[in-house]
């Protein structure tokens, strides 16, 4: 198996392992993976008014999976979100926030609420 096959692997164990502590943590998940024209959020969750778009980073580490997220990324993911609310208006009344979750192995996901904010740096 060639080191990208492996990487790819880890990332979707990685983006199902964070769906399922959201799901025990009370979210609902209302998307993964979610494909749009302007980019790809890997999980859209809710819990009561918050609409919490999450990018999943799998790394050896906590620091480093956190330094993964690049601003040209934060800036994909925060125009997907506007494209997917535009899409959807049950979800546009909510208020959304950007999160990570963080997975290194032998951990539970590192949840970071709040983790940027649309157009904030």
């Amino acid at each position: 198996m060639t080191a990208r096959r492996r990487a790819l692997r880890w990332g979707r164990f990685a983006e199902a392992l964070c769906a399922l502590d959201l799901r025990l943590r009370g979210y609902r998940v209302v998307a993964r993976r979610l494909r749009c024209p302007l980019g790809e959020i890997d999980i859209v969750a809710r819990r009561g008014r918050i609409l919490a778009v999450i990018e999943v980073k799998a790394r050896g580490g906590a620091a480093d999976a956190a330094a993964a997220i690049s601003l040209r990324q934060r800036d994909r993911i925060t125009r997907a979100a506007g494209w997917l609310l535009s899409t959807r208006p049950d979800l546009a009344a909510l208020d959304v926030r950007f999160d990570a979750m963080l997975v290194s192995p032998w951990r539970r996901p590192r949840h970071l609420r709040d983790a940027w904010r649309r157009g904030v740096e």
